[in-house]
């Protein structure tokens, strides 16, 4: 009785210690850096949202807009994505004057373990990935309503939110893997399994 008392007691414990382990994980460690990487995209999208409505001047809701747009590419590209997710590219030129782009992900501890939660990685992907995808849906509607002043501050969110967004999956899928053969090779496994 006594041993299996024993592995009741073991198995009680680790479940225990799972859960503490999936609240630590859950935690939002670095909320500054979360709050900043949120800020930034959606102050860019209501400011466009809103602007027709607050004022008449499209110089000053340009620029305002592509200001947070700037800051928004600065922040995700140079903090966050370090803080949250572990992960920076940058474009480095050697002595022969060519540009070189570099992806790096950060490396896994000794331990094994991750050292970014979950919570933040899902708000570091979920504002990176939703976001050019607004940006290419307003895009769209300023080309067929023909707001064409428009259209090159959309473009402006498209491009920068887009760099940031392909640099951060080349870090994800790693820098020596090309994105079409990966995407390839996803679909087939998806169309053979159905």
């Amino acid at each position: 009785q006594d041993s299996s008392d024993d592995i009741e007691d073991v198995s009680l414990f680790d479940a225990d210690d799972d859960a503490s382990r999936r609240s630590k994980k859950s935690r939002i460690r670095h909320p500054v850096a979360s709050f900043f990487h949120l800020f930034f995209r959606v102050s860019a999208i209501v400011v466009y949202l809103l602007c027709e409505l607050l004022t008449s001047s499209f110089i000053a809701c340009m620029v305002t807009i592509i200001l947070l747009l700037s800051c928004d590419f600065w922040a995700v590209k140079n903090v966050t994505g370090r803080l949250m997710v572990g992960l920076r590219w940058w474009n480095q030129v050697d002595d022969d004057g060519r540009s070189h782009w570099v992806f790096e992900a950060r490396k896994v501890s000794a331990q094994g373990g991750k050292t970014s939660s979950e919570a933040e990685s899902r708000i570091f992907w979920l504002g990176l990935i939703s976001c050019p995808m607004i940006w290419v849906i307003f895009a769209f509607s300023a080309l067929f309503s023909f707001k064409v002043k428009w259209l090159a501050v959309v473009v402006m969110g498209v491009v920068l939110q887009g760099a940031n967004l392909y640099g951060y999956i080349r870090c994800k899928v790693g820098s020596r893997r090309n994105l079409t053969s990966l995407a390839t090779s996803y679909l087939g496994k998806q169309f053979l399994r159905q």
